[in-house]
């Protein structure tokens, strides 16, 4: 295989390990805002919007990468 082979398979287990601190993250937010921390929460839920923002693009990209030539 190839090094460029890789890359594709990386950027998908990067992406997962991403998306699984992400929601990590959003548990402590929601644990925080039940305990009357709303504005930390607020601002960790909105440090967290530049992930959804690049979801879509960061899946779509992964799809080509990963599509047989």
């Amino acid at each position: 295989m190839l090094d460029t082979d890789l890359l594709p398979s990386l950027l998908y287990k990067i992406n997962e390990n991403q998306l699984a601190l992400e929601a990590a993250i959003l548990e402590l937010s929601n644990w925080l805002e039940q305990r009357g921390y709303t504005e930390v929460a607020d601002n960790v839920r909105e440090a967290l919007a530049a992930t959804h923002r690049n979801e879509e693009f960061i899946k779509l990209t992964l799809a080509v990468l990963m599509t047989p030539e």
